[in-house]
């Protein structure tokens, strides 16, 4: 099962960074790889979020559940239904000299056994770069507020 970790540091705090990784259904603003992100549910301190994303022209669509532990500015996630067979992770802040290194974790399998091996080299790499340009998204959005 492929694991991708990507890290980057922001000029920023987690106080204002983290209200910001909240608010999924406004990504597609900043993230040209997501078609749409719509809320289905909000209770306490979860979401059901509906994603749609085009990656390289190919439409992937999940539903996930998202928890948030506002106290440590932490996010976790995973797919309750959709194209892959496994698909979860976190958002994890973490102070740092030049403001706030945004770490995003991914977890996935793509559920084809017989390929996986073929498969998971090139999807690890995707699922990487996708992951990156989502950090540098969010970097740019914040540090280029006046």
């Amino acid at each position: 099962m492929p694991y991708v970790e990507v890290a980057l540091s922001v000029k920023s705090r987690p106080s204002v960074i983290y209200p910001i990784l909240k608010e999924m259904t406004r990504y597609p603003e900043f993230m040209p790889d997501l078609v749409s992100v719509d809320l289905i549910e909000r209770k306490d301190n979860t979401t059901i979020t509906r994603w749609v994303s085009n990656v390289d022209g190919r439409i992937i669509k999940w539903t996930e559940l998202d928890e948030f532990d506002d106290d440590r500015m932490h996010i976790t996630y995973r797919q309750i239904e959709g194209d892959l067979k496994k698909f979860q992770g976190e958002w994890i802040l973490t102070p740092s000299p030049e403001g706030t290194e945004i770490k995003l974790t991914v977890d996935f399998e793509f559920g084809i056994p017989m390929i996986a091996g073929l498969l998971n080299p090139i999807l690890k790499k995707k699922v990487r770069d996708n992951s990156m340009n989502m950090l540098k998204a969010i970097k740019e959005r914040l540090e280029n507020q006046t």
